[in-house]
């Protein structure tokens, strides 16, 4: 089994570079193939620009095997060759952008399936934003205001993407409507990995990831370990 990275946004510089060289040494290091998802930001048609981003950020980090798959829309993600990249590859990268979109572009697809297969074989998933959001049991769709249930890698969560800006806006309503889910607030420039002993949960970047459960706000900080 492989390891999960959620991050809350704000991706590709500053003091993300921790988590993702971290993501990057449990994928096997520079040579490791990384995938990156653009799905997220096809909608507004930013796919494109925002997976160059993302390739040339893992590339100034060092890595040597770095695309962005074009994996758009629910076609794409049912084509045999994208899946086959997904499932050799080390680490793949979910980007941000409309969530509900990506959440439903991968739910029951080839490509979700072949992340699946590469993450039972040892891959890192990683997810910024919406990418982190669709990771969990459920998802909160801001456009909408509805709750969707998400590819649960992460089960009975929720994430709280950008946190110390807006994402802690939602908490107050969202406690109320899921009370026994555990919401995930991720600041942004910050992300958190199941890297520690027994599966814990270590905070990589900039900020702290704070945790809605049983009626308590927990805030973990870098160098904190914690369970979800």
């Amino acid at each position: 089994m492989g390891f999960l990275l959620l991050e809350g946004g704000s991706e590709f510089g500053g003091r993300m570079r921790d988590p993702d060289l971290r993501a990057l040494e449990l994928a096997g290091g520079f040579d490791a193939p990384l995938r990156i998802v653009p799905a997220a930001a096809a909608p507004d048609r930013n796919h494109v620009r925002a997976g160059g981003f993302g390739v040339r950020w893992f590339e100034s980090l060092g890595a040597r095997d770095v695309e962005s798959i074009p994996l758009i829309d629910k076609a794409s993600a049912n084509d045999d060759s994208i899946a086959k990249s997904l499932r050799e590859a080390k680490l793949i990268y979910l980007l941000g952008g409309f969530t509900h979109y990506l959440g439903q572009t991968l739910k029951d697809s080839l490509a979700w399936q072949a992340c699946l297969e590469a993450f039972e074989n040892g891959a890192v998933i990683a997810g910024s934003s919406a990418g982190a959001m669709v990771m969990c049991e459920f998802y909160y769709d801001p456009h909408e205001g509805t709750i969707h249930e998400g590819l649960n890698l992460v089960n009975n969560s929720l994430v709280l993407p950008h946190h110390n800006t807006f994402g802690k806006g939602w908490a107050p309503r969202l406690t109320k409507e899921i009370p026994n889910v555990t919401l995930i607030g991720i600041d942004e420039q910050t992300g958190m990995l199941n890297d520690g002993e027994h599966g814990m949960w270590n905070v990589y970047g900039a900020g702290e990831a704070t945790l809605y459960r049983e009626g308590r706000v927990e805030i973990y900080k870098v160098g904190n370990a914690f369970s979800v």
